[in-house]
């Protein structure tokens, strides 16, 4: 009993005090953390002023080293036909090409509003194919440029593709890019109707191209 009460008295004599203050001490550092935090998160929000395309090419104009380190990053630029006075980047989708070996392209126009009408394209099973979109960037950089695409069959989904093309610099020739190598399904159950969502997105979230579009994989190329 002695040896109990000894160790208690212990306890009350050397422990209490210190684990206040160290409490408050880790109170308050925490604090001053949080508040360290909040001016960061504050510091990241404050992006300053934003400039347009032909602004930022304008700035500077007469320093040399300058000049040509903006041309090197940006290439050509047609200041009177692409760069306009607008912050956000305009592109446009021209077409979708359809590419297999020993075959002509299948060269698909873009609608420039709505989603294509009735079957958009049809596709060999078994085929290996690549797509190739065309597409023209004015205005200002387009980053961080994405392509998405979610393939249904009778209301289940059986693909999802996502594909970086990149950030792009307006000029007046258009853009080409192509896609990685895909070989359809083939089978008595991959044949049919498909229906299909194909998106393009900036960093920013802002979408380009948004189409809903239907699509037939058969036996052979019509």
């Amino acid at each position: 009993m002695d040896s109990d009460r000894d160790i208690s008295s212990d306890h009350e004599e050397s422990g209490n005090e210190p684990r206040k203050d160290i409490s408050r001490h880790m109170s308050e550092s925490s604090i001053a953390a949080t508040e360290e935090d909040d001016d960061d998160v504050e510091r990241k929000i404050d992006l300053g002023p934003q400039f347009t395309l032909k602004e930022q090419l304008e700035k500077d104009k007469d320093d040399e080293s300058l000049r040509k380190w903006k041309e090197q990053l940006l290439g050509s630029i047609d200041m009177n036909s692409v760069v306009g006075e607008t912050l956000e980047p305009d592109v446009k989708f021209l077409s979708l090409a359809i590419k297999s070996e020993g075959r002509e392209d299948m060269i698909l126009p873009v609608p420039e509003t709505g989603n294509p009408n009735g079957l958009w394209f049809t596709l060999k099973e078994g085929c290996r194919y690549r797509l190739m979109f065309t597409f023209q960037v004015n205005h200002n950089i387009v980053s961080g440029l994405k392509y998405t695409n979610t393939v249904w069959k009778t209301g289940l989904k059986v693909d999802s593709t996502k594909e970086m093309i990149g950030t792009f610099s307006p000029q007046a020739e258009p853009y080409t890019h192509e896609m990685p190598e895909e070989t359809t399904p083939s089978g008595l159950f991959a044949r049919g109707t498909y229906s299909a969502k194909t998106k393009f997105v900036d960093d920013d979230k802002k979408s380009y191209l948004d189409i809903n579009y239907t699509f037939d994989i058969r036996k052979d190329w019509l």
